[in-house]
C-alpha cells in the first residue's frame, strides 16, 4: 500500500497561499509534485483561524474558501474524532504544543506519516 500523509499547518500554508516554492525541494519533489496521497485536518484549518483571528497570521486566501482550495490541491479533508485524542503517539515528541500531539494522534489512529517542517517533530517516528 503506498505511503498516506497528514500534512503539517505551514506545509498547508505553503500550498493555499502557493509558496510551495518556499518549501524544501524534498518535500516539493516527494510528496506534492509526485500527487502522493495527502490529508489536511481540520486542526490545522483551527489553527490558522485562530492566528488569523488574533492577527497573527495574514492570509490571501480567505479562509472560508480554504476547504475547496485544498480539494483542488488534491488533499482530503480529514475530522477529529475520539480515537485520534487517545491514539498511542509512542515516543513523547519534544514540542508541549497540543496541536502537533493531535497531529501526532491523528497519523498513528490513520496509520499516515507527518509532512512537517518543525524540528521538535522531525526525528519522532510517525513524521516524514
Amino acid at each position: 500500500m503506498r505511503e498516506q500523509y497528514l500534512l503539517d499547518t505551514h506545509i498547508i500554508l505553503a500550498m493555499v497561499e502557493e509558496k510551495q516554492h518556499e518549501l524544501p525541494p524534498r518535500i516539493r519533489e516527494g510528496i506534492i509534485d509526485t500527487a502522493a496521497p495527502v490529508w489536511v485536518s481540520v486542526l490545522s484549518l483551527w489553527e490558522i483561524a485562530m492566528k488569523s483571528r488574533v492577527g497573527k497570521l495574514t492570509l490571501a486566501t480567505p479562509l472560508f474558501d480554504w476547504p475547496d482550495a485544498l480539494f483542488l490541491l488534491g488533499a482530503h479533508l480529514l475530522d477529529i474524532e475520539f480515537r485520534h485524542v487517545v491514539a498511542d503517539i509512542g515516543s513523547e515528541p519534544l514540542t508541549k504544543d497540543p496541536f502537533d500531539r493531535l497531529l501526532l494522534g491523528i497519523c498513528a489512529a490513520e496509520n499516515l506519516k507527518l509532512v512537517t517542517l518543525d524540528r521538535a517533530l522531525a526525528d519522532h517516528p510517525l513524521a516524514w
